[in-house]
């Protein structure tokens, strides 16, 4: 825990939340504004997923969820479904996959690979306080996010084999997308990986608006919005990235350098891009700040 700067100011804009000090900017945004982003989400992705889903149909369950072990002794070990392979297989003769796979091996202009590098930098320079943030208040507080719960809930996320799966997953995912450069690039682990999430996001929205289709009370899309909606994917983001610059990491008395803070948000921008997650909250450390604190 930090001690509490004596010096802070307090005026009529200062919010203390769950023992989080902050100032209230432009920035932030209310409750109205924020509400329509619990309607919107990745289109695209889910469109293409559908498309997936009628080339190879799926067993019912979540790629996540999946098991490649047999059922019994006798039996073969059952494929896993690579949802990235047949992206990749059918781009070229369908408009609509191929509208996704130029779009995720298209880099946009802001990218700069040496800033990109610079912020896998930062990860390893602290690496340690990193994964101790992640795992403690990323990963498990995330997982106590009202609308996350809903939705972990509804995929049987919160079972001991699927929860820890998820978790060795999700710090892999980390560790692709910060081991190096070509990691990142188009065709890399780290790119390959964060389709693969993307395309895992519409299969759990797909099945549950599918379920509360059939039955409406499964889940409250009034109170809760889409699951997984660009409301819910800028927090995902936000959680890897400003919450470890302003929360995980002082709390451990690690205090990021300007150019720090600068060159790990624009790493996390890159992925919100390749994951359909809207990126603008992370253009600048501002921005990223004031989305992470409302």
């Amino acid at each position: 825990m930090t001690w509490p700067n004596p010096f802070q100011r307090r005026d009529e804009n200062t919010r203390d939340i769950w023992g989080y000090r902050f100032q209230w900017t432009p920035f932030h945004m209310s409750a109205e504004e924020m509400h329509p982003m619990k309607f919107s989400y990745d289109i695209l992705g889910e469109e293409c997923l559908s498309r997936l889903d009628s080339i190879s149909p799926h067993s019912g369950e979540l790629p996540r969820s999946q098991s490649r072990l047999p059922n019994h002794e006798n039996a073969e070990q059952k494929p896993k479904r690579d949802l990235y392979a047949l992206l990749q297989e059918h781009a070229p003769n369908d408009h609509k996959l191929r509208e996704l796979w130029d779009e995720v091996n298209t880099i946009p202009d802001w990218v700069d690979w040496n800033q990109i590098a610079r912020g896998q930098d930062v990860f390893y320079r602290y690496g340690g306080p990193a994964l101790t943030a992640l795992a403690y208040q990323s990963l498990l507080g995330g997982m106590a996010a009202s609308r996350v719960t809903e939705v972990l809930a509804r995929t049987g996320g919160f079972s001991t084999k699927v929860a820890r799966q998820r978790i060795y997953e999700t710090t892999q995912h980390v560790l692709q997308v910060t081991k190096s450069l070509h990691s990142i690039k188009p065709g890399g682990a780290g790119h390959i990986s964060s389709v693969r999430v993307r395309l895992l996001h519409a299969a759990v929205r797909k099945r549950i608006m599918k379920l509360t289709k059939e039955r409406p009370e499964y889940y409250e899309v009034e109170a809760f919005g889409i699951p997984i909606n660009d409301l819910d994917s800028a927090a995902t983001i936000s959680t890897f990235s400003a919450t470890l610059i302003w929360l995980g990491f002082p709390r451990q008395g690690i205090w990021l350098r300007h150019q720090e803070i600068l060159d790990y948000l624009a790493l996390w921008r890159l992925v919100a891009y390749y994951l359909g997650a809207p990126t603008h909250f992370f253009e600048t450390p501002a921005k990223a700040k004031g989305h992470m604190s409302q």
